[in-house]
């Protein structure tokens, strides 16, 4: 008797979810071929089942189809997308929200490492680090190397770096770069600023006990 709450609440929920997970899907509906559309929705109960978030995979596809691409080419940027996204939910563990899913997926396609995931998760086990992730990705959208992106990413939260600051760092090296800026001048500039206004990485280290090592904190490229 005592189990009967539970399962009206689940049998409630349910209805919900299902709703939530044909609305996904409905978005795919007349934008693919029959064949692309059964692939991809077989990806989509695919990443259901493994606990991925679902909508990165529905923008995807739909990228594919605004570009006009083929669809086998689609379906295998899913599959990919779908990989990477497990990738940086077992990276940033135990319990990554789907942003931090999605922001460690973008990071990964940028060419961030599995460690470098890692090593920023250690350094915020207990927040979201779906913005320093989108930043990283964003640095090296706007022309920053992967190595240094990664490097500055990860020292600014160990720093003590609130979100709102990376925010800030990031539009600004986009508008300094868009106004005619090298992306490593434009990042020195405003890593003046950030120097200025955060603890040294040794002393903020010492204050919130994070001793963690950087050597797991380089990318792909130099």
């Amino acid at each position: 008797m005592t189990l009967r709450p539970y399962i009206v609440l689940a049998v409630v929920a349910l209805p919900v979810t299902l709703g939530a997970q044909d609305a996904r899907s409905a978005r795919l509906d007349g934008k693919l071929d029959g064949e692309t559309q059964a692939v991809v929705l077989r990806t989509l109960d695919s990443a259901r089942t493994r606990g991925l978030p679902v909508e990165p995979l529905v923008d995807k596809a739909l990228e594919g189809a605004t570009k006009r691409a083929a669809g086998p080419r689609i379906q295998a940027a899913v599959e990919m997308l779908m990989r990477r996204l497990e990738t940086a939910r077992d990276a940033l563990a135990p319990n990554p929200g789907p942003r931090d899913i999605a922001a460690g997926a973008d990071a990964l396609a940028y060419g961030a490492t599995r460690e470098a995931l890692v090593a920023m998760r250690a350094i915020r086990p207990n927040e979201s680090i779906a913005v320093p992730l989108g930043v990283l990705t964003q640095l090296v959208a706007s022309g920053v190397p992967v190595a240094r992106a990664t490097r500055v990413v990860a020292d600014l939260l160990r720093r003590g770096a609130r979100d709102e600051q990376l925010i800030a760092l990031n539009n600004d090296v986009r508008n300094f770069v868009a106004a005619g800026v090298s992306p490593q001048a434009a990042l020195d500039v405003r890593m003046r600023g950030l120097n200025a206004v955060l603890p040294p990485a040794g002393v903020a280290g010492a204050a919130t006990g994070d001793n963690a090592a950087p050597t797991a904190l380089s990318g792909k490229k130099p």
